[in-house]
C-alpha cells in the first residue's frame, strides 16, 4: 500500500497519499469539501490526482510536434482519445514532509516522466501540499530536464463535495466563454456563456444542467485570484488560483458516472492543446514551470 500523509491545521484535515500524490481526503471539521475514497481501493474517476504533462484529452491520442508524429496510448478507449496525462496512475515518492499538530503541515512529492512512447521527454516534477486554517494550496512544479524542447500542459482534478447530488448545487463560475465540444469531447467552436446552458457568471443552480467543459475569460477578483464557489445541504467550498498561470477551467457535473461532487479542474490549456496548440507551454531544457491552487471551506 502506498504511504499517506497527514496534515492538520485547525478545522482543515487532509490525506494526501503517494499513489498519484493524490489528495484522498480534505475536510474542514466533520464536512467532506473533496469526494474521497479508500486508502486501499482503486482511484475513482481521478478524484484528487494530478494531470500532466497534459489535463484533459488528447485527440486520436496522437500529436506533432518539432515536425514528428507522436502517438499515445489510447486509455478513453471508447473516444480514441488519450486522458489525463501520464501521471495520475503513477506512484510518486515523498521527499519531504512537516507536520505539526494542530498547527500547519506540508508534504512535497516527487515524480520524473521518463520518455516513453508517444511523449519522448523527461520532465521533474514535484508537489507541494500545504495546509493552514485557510486552506489546502497545492503547488505542482514542473522542469525539462532532457536536452531538446518538451510539450505541457496541467492541472489537478478535485471533486468538490457540497451534498449528495449536484443538482441540489449552486454553482459560481467567473468565466465568460465556453468550449463546445463534439461526441468525442474534442473542442468544437470556442463561444461567449451569455445564452447558453454553461452561463455561471452569476451564482445559480446546478439543477438538471449535464456540464463536462471547459472554460475560459476567467474573471478575477481584485486580488487577481479567480474563485469558483461550490455550495450545497452540506455547505460550502472554493477553489481559487491565478487565471495568468492556468486560464482554462473543466468542469464536469459527472452526470451518469454515479459518482458524488462537482469536478472544477483549473488548467493550463484546454482540450487537445496538444494538437491545436492553443496556451500549450513548451519547456526549453532546464525551463521550470509554477502553478498553484487553494481548496477553502466557506
Amino acid at each position: 500500500m502506498s504511504r499517506q500523509f497527514t496534515l492538520r491545521s485547525g478545522a482543515m484535515h487532509a490525506e494526501i497519499t503517494e499513489r498519484a500524490a493524490a489528495l484522498r481526503v480534505l475536510r474542514h471539521g466533520e464536512r467532506d469539501l473533496v469526494t474521497s475514497w479508500p486508502a486501499e481501493g482503486p482511484i475513482p474517476y481521478y478524484s484528487g490526482t494530478l494531470l500532466a504533462p497534459w489535463p484533459n484529452r488528447v485527440g486520436g491520442a496522437s500529436y506533432t510536434f518539432g515536425g514528428q508524429t507522436h502517438r499515445l496510448v489510447a486509455n478513453e478507449e471508447d473516444r480514441g482519445n488519450a486522458l489525463h496525462g501520464l501521471v495520475a496512475q503513477a506512484g510518486w515518492e515523498a521527499v519531504e514532509w512537516l507536520a505539526v499538530e494542530d498547527e500547519h503541515g506540508f508534504v512535497r512529492l516527487a515524480q520524473t516522466i521518463a520518455p516513453s512512447p508517444g511523449y519522448p521527454f523527461t520532465l521533474a516534477l514535484q508537489v507541494l501540499y500545504s495546509l493552514t486554517p485557510g486552506g489546502l494550496t497545492t503547488t505542482l512544479t514542473a522542469e525539462n530536464i532532457g536536452d531538446g524542447p518538451a510539450p505541457y500542459g496541467c492541472g489537478p482534478h478535485p471533486w468538490l463535495l457540497a451534498g449528495d447530488s449536484v443538482e441540489d448545487y449552486e454553482l459560481h463560475l467567473p468565466a465568460t466563454r465556453v468550449l463546445l465540444v463534439d461526441d468525442r469531447l474534442l473542442p468544437r467552436s470556442l463561444e461567449d456563456v451569455s445564452g447558453t446552458p454553461y452561463d455561471f457568471t452569476a451564482a445559480r443552480a446546478v439543477g438538471g444542467t449535464a456540464v463536462d467543459h471547459a472554460f475560459t475569460g476567467l474573471v478575477p477578483d481584485a486580488d487577481g485570484l479567480v474563485r469558483v464557489r461550490v455550495s450545497g445541504p452540506d455547505g460550502g467550498v472554493e477553489i481559487s488560483w491565478d487565471a495568468a498561470a492556468l486560464p482554462w477551467a473543466q468542469v464536469c457535473t459527472g452526470t451518469g458516472l454515479g459518482h458524488r461532487g462537482l469536478a472544477v479542474e483549473p488548467m493550463t490549456c484546454p482540450p487537445d492543446a496538444f494538437n491545436s496548440g492553443t496556451d500549450l507551454v513548451v519547456l526549453q531544457p532546464g525551463d521550470k514551470i509554477e502553478t498553484s491552487w487553494t481548496i477553502s471551506a466557506i
